[in-house]
């Protein structure tokens, strides 16, 4: 069962805000699919997108350790297609496979370090606003500011428990609503990019 401010009790409603706000992810996903208008990046990453909405939703709803683990899967699947997009689309590397383990590394590394299993995404967004900067790929803003967004996001989730006392329904609905603000935005800075 998670330990969030707003869990109620057992049940489907024991979270209604935080699966509620499940609904950005729907949102985000629907707009990079309209977006991609029929481009085959574009609507994997929609489809990656989808699939966090549905993991997230079903974590809030019935919050079991399996409902979790897919949820924290769901994620961790758009993040490595993005890393390899990435590597592929921005850079024209021929072996953008190796982005996948790459984060991978960079991920337990800052879960060793206490940094949790989201700072390496905080890292590589920074770090792809910084390349392409020194690439003068006019890009490198998109990342700059869905940077800054989800180390807002990432903040918020982390302050929840902490907050309970002040703000009943916590903070962690907001880390979904901002998220899915992350997700479109790197999302539709991909297809932009791809296309012709």
């Amino acid at each position: 069962m998670p330990d969030y401010c707003e869990r109620l009790g057992p049940g489907l409603w024991g979270e209604p805000l935080n699966s509620l706000t499940n609904l950005a992810f729907l949102v985000a996903a629907v707009l990079v699919w309209r977006l991609a208008a029929g481009d085959r990046i574009g609507r994997l990453l929609a489809g990656s997108i989808g699939l966090v909405f549905a993991a997230s939703t079903v974590f809030h709803l019935v919050a079991t350790r399996w409902a979790g683990a897919a949820d924290s899967l769901s994620i961790l699947v758009f993040v490595l297609v993005y890393v390899v997009l990435f590597g592929r689309v921005f850079l024209g590397w021929r072996h953008a496979w190796l982005a996948a383990p790459a984060f991978l590394a960079l991920t337990a590394a800052t879960a060793l370090l206490g940094g949790g299993l989201y700072l390496a995404a905080v890292i590589g967004l920074f770090a792809f606003a910084a390349l392409l900067a020194f690439r003068r790929d006019t890009y490198w803003t998109h990342f700059a500011i869905a940077g800054a967004v989800f180390a807002l996001s990432l903040s918020l989730r982390t302050l929840d428990r902490d907050v309970c006392d002040y703000v009943p329904v916590g903070t962690h609905f907001l880390w979904h609503l901002l998220n899915g603000l992350v997700l479109y935005l790197v999302s539709r800075t991909m297809v932009l990019k791809h296309r012709p």
